[in-house]
């Protein structure tokens, strides 16, 4: 691709996402429909998705903000039905709709057939996610979305190139089937369980911060190329590393987490932005390669394949949730009955993204000489089933959601929780204090000193004023206030300071180091509590 529509894309993904965030409507929906709307403007050049660089280019960094800002305590709780879906359903689902479109296809073999199974079977990271968040989901069902996103990448490329493998004729039993894919996930697990060791080492015994935060780009796509080098997952040995990298965050400094955390948003937002404007731009492309398939009849598949995609996901959720409850009687002990809301949220939040259209464009052009069996349509009823999961499910999740009145996260048990933990930290912090400032070596003069306890004293202070009475007026918590009469300080004093640099009182250096003072400031006294 030339650098110019590159750029275009990047910079107009972007600006379609920061208004979107605006809208009411998830900003996934908002980029798939204006790439479909640009596709069709005169002189907009084709964006084919090329799989050699979604899959390792792309795919990895989105894993792995996804993965270091996931909870690996609150996976391990969770691992039974993330295992279930992430695993399960997606090699039901490639089963299904395998078969389905193998019976509804005239002269489509069965094996091109599961081809197409596993590119549709694993749903989006991304488009759940966001979408759950939006909404505020229960804390449990957006750990199993999140948890099932993180691994069913890898069991889809896994399934697809066993089945290509056997659609082409390479001669791919059931038994080696099963073995790839054993060696795949366990290869991936112990890459990653190789890897995150050392790479955390590195990151926190490196002291440079721009060099810390290179590492932190470099190793998502170090630990896939690692993987998939030894023919195991990279998907999964990324993840792996992920989860154990963001476990130990707490460990590297904190000038590295802070500017760490906002690289790597600005590398999600601008991935993400362009990944769902590339599907909408897709359409030209599959339309142009449907040649014979165009009419009626491809309509009636695509509407059915979206339907069975649909119903697939029902059809092993409940039973994936219940049964486990019914038979054990472990798990009846340990949790409680399971309820239709939060089974049916689940599975209505199955909507497919740009992983199932990178796996799909992947699906290979010849094979010994001849084209893969019907591959064109197969990109198009891709393509259907994507958009149409995004648009059905996206626009009707938020509303679905209110409508059965699941409960929300309690924002006052989880303030009352970081206020008793803030309280505790604080306690020991000044304890630890009095040791310090009792020796002669730590002297200080009583005012700083008691501007070391007043910082302990207005952070402990602070998450307990959340919980109490807010400004009849201005409808603000102290801490709110507190918050705002503190930056309006601080952006008093960068003005004075861009004053004297105009005035060539203080030179441009000095002012960086002052402004980066105050910005420091800024972000420790206007945090923002989430």
């Amino acid at each position: 691709m030339d650098v110019i529509p590159l750029l275009l894309l990047v910079a107009g993904s972007a600006t379609v996402a920061a208004a979107a965030r605006r809208t009411p409507v998830p900003p996934p929906l908002v980029l798939v429909a204006a790439g479909l709307v640009v596709s069709y403007i005169p002189g907009v050049p084709d964006y084919a998705l090329d799989p050699h660089v979604v899959l390792p280019l792309i795919l990895p960094p989105l894993l792995y903000t996804a993965a270091v800002d996931s909870s690996y305590l609150d996976l391990r709780a969770q691992l039974r039905p993330v295992a279930l879906l992430s695993v399960g359903y997606v090699l039901f689902a490639t089963l299904a709709v395998g078969w389905v479109l193998y019976l509804l296809v005239p002269g489509l073999p069965l094996t091109a057939a599961l081809v197409f199974g596993a590119v549709v079977a694993p749903p989006d990271a991304v488009a759940a996610t966001a979408v759950a968040r939006r909404v505020g989901l229960p804390s449990r069902i957006t750990t199993i979305l999140q948890g099932e996103s993180l691994f069913n990448d890898a069991t889809a490329i896994t399934a697809f190139r066993v089945a290509v493998a056997a659609s082409v004729g390479e001669g791919v039993s059931w038994a080696g089937g099963v073995g790839e894919f054993l060696l795949a996930a366990v290869g991936g697990v112990a890459v990653g369980l190789v890897l995150m060791a050392p790479l955390h080492w590195l990151r926190t015994h490196v002291r440079e911060t721009l060099l810390q935060n290179t590492l932190s780009l470099l190793i998502p796509f170090v630990a896939y190329g690692v993987a998939e080098q030894v023919h195991a997952s990279g998907v999964i040995a990324v993840v792996v590393v992920a989860l154990y990298l963001g476990h130990r965050a707490w460990e590297v400094d904190f000038a590295t987490r802070l500017q760490e955390g906002a690289v790597w948003g600005m590398v999600a937002f601008v991935l993400e932005s362009a990944v769902f404007a590339l599907i909408g731009l897709q359409l030209p492309v599959v339309m142009r390669g449907l040649g014979d398939h165009e009419g009626t009849a491809s309509a009636w598949y695509a509407l059915i394949v979206f339907a069975v995609v649909v119903v697939v996901r029902f059809l092993w959720v409940y039973p994936a949730v219940w049964l486990p409850w019914l038979v054990s009687a472990r798990v009846r002990a340990r949790e409680r009955r399971p309820g239709w809301k939060g089974p049916f949220v689940i599975s209505w939040a199955g909507m497919r993204g740009v992983v199932s259209l990178a796996i799909a464009f992947s699906i290979p052009v010849t094979a010994e000489g001849e084209d893969f069996p019907h591959r064109y349509l197969l990109l198009f009823l891709t393509f259907t089933t994507v958009i149409g999961t995004l648009v059905v499910q996206g626009l009707t999740l938020p509303p679905l959601i209110r409508m059965l009145r699941l409960p929300g996260r309690d924002r006052q048990a989880e303030t009352l929780a970081e206020a008793n933990a803030q309280a505790q930290a604080s306690r020991v912090a000044e304890e630890r204090l009095d040791e310090l400032l009792a020796d002669e070596r730590n002297a200080l003069p009583a005012p700083l000193a008691d501007r070391l306890r007043g910082v302990l004293e207005r952070r402990r202070n602070a998450v307990w004023e959340r919980l109490g009475q807010v400004n009849p007026v201005t409808g603000e918590s102290v801490d709110d206030t507190y918050r705002r009469l503190s930056r309006e300080m601080i952006g008093a004093e960068r003005e004075v300071f861009v004053k004297l640099r105009d005035g060539r009182y203080i030179d441009d250096e000095m002012l960086r180091t002052l402004l980066r003072r105050l910005d420091l400031e800024e972000a420790a006294a206007y945090r923002e509590a989430e």
